[in-house]
This record gives C-alpha cells, structure tokens and sequence, in this order.
C-alpha cells in the first residue's frame, strides 16, 4: 500500500479527460477540467473496482478538489469565487506544471 499521497493541498491539478465504460466515480462534466486539492482525505479501496466484486486493491489515495464554477459552467450566472469541491481519486488527476 502507497503510504504517501502524490498531491498536496494548494497544488493545481488536471482531471483526466477519459470517456470510460462502467462504474466510474468521477464526474463526466468534471473531467478535463482544471482544480485545486484542497486537501488530502485518506487511502482507500477503489470503489470502480469494488463496483464488480473485485478486491478493490491497491487502496487508491482519495482527495477533495476545488474548482471554479464558472470554469466548470463557462454559463454559470453565480459571484466569481463560488466554487463547487468533488472527491476524486488520484488515478484520476495529474499534475499541472506552473507557467
């Protein structure tokens, strides 16, 4: 088991943009789309694993992402800040290099 999760709070992050068939735990209209961890929740069992009776191993480091609503929703009518947090495992996301 990993015993150290690749991502930091504060660290911005990319949700990978894949188009997969089954039990998936992240969000369609999330994918693709640019976050920041807000913070690190806990190693797990994969729950897209879990969801075909597999063993759900390795444990899968889970963590809680920010992202700007208006950069989810280009339309979203809401104040600038508002934001909208997602868990999302970290097979999930990669790692944005700063400009």
């Amino acid at each position: 088991m990993v015993t150290q999760p690749a991502f930091k709070a504060g660290e911005r992050v990319h949700v990978r943009q894949v188009d997969s068939q089954g039990h998936i735990r992240t969000p369609h209209y999330i994918r693709g789309k640019t976050g920041v961890i807000e913070r690190f929740v806990g190693f797990f069992r994969n729950p897209e694993e879990l969801a075909y009776g597999r063993s759900g191993e390795p444990h899968r480091a889970l963590y809680r992402v920010r992202f700007v609503q208006s950069h989810v929703w280009p339309d979203y009518g809401g104040a600038a800040g508002d934001t909208i947090d997602i868990d999302i495992y970290e097979h999930w996301l990669q790692p944005v290099n700063p400009s």
